[in-house]
């Protein structure tokens, strides 16, 4: 999973760190200059609905509320995409990726596709009152 004990998460200014990896939805990371662009990087997963959730979701919907079973599985999506995407680009050698977005997609019918995209770099930091997200190991 993305969120868990092996990545710890620094949220600083407009960029999240998960493990040793800058995600920005910006063009930049703020704080550092990128010096080197490696390639446009991306993840996706393919979810299909569950029976059960459909009819739990159809007798929420006569009531009213939040289908919590369906954003369980939305955030379940997110998270494998992104986990596909941070993985492709630590195979290049990027230490940050910028421009993220999602999209999703209906791909037959009970069906959809989470996609997530963002240009992989290296960045290194310009400011230097501003910690290294990455500091030396011991």
């Amino acid at each position: 999973m993305l969120f868990d004990q092996q990545f710890p998460i620094f949220i600083a200014s407009s960029f999240l760190t998960v493990g040793h990896m800058l995600l920005s939805n910006l063009e930049s990371v703020p704080g550092h200059i990128i010096t080197r662009q490696i390639d446009v990087v991306y993840g996706s997963t393919v979810r299909s609905k569950h029976v059960g959730r459909d009819l739990l979701a159809g007798l929420k919907n006569i009531v009213g509320g939040e289908l919590t079973a369906y954003t369980e599985l939305l955030e379940e999506s997110r998270q494998e995409a992104m986990n596909r995407m941070i993985e492709k680009a630590r195979q290049m050698g990027a230490n940050a990726i910028v421009g993220i977005r999602f999209s999703t997609s209906n791909i037959a019918q009970g069906a959809s596709e989470l996609f997530v995209y963002g240009t992989a770099v290296v960045v290194e930091p310009n400011v230097p009152k501003l910690p290294d997200p990455f500091p030396p190991a011991a």
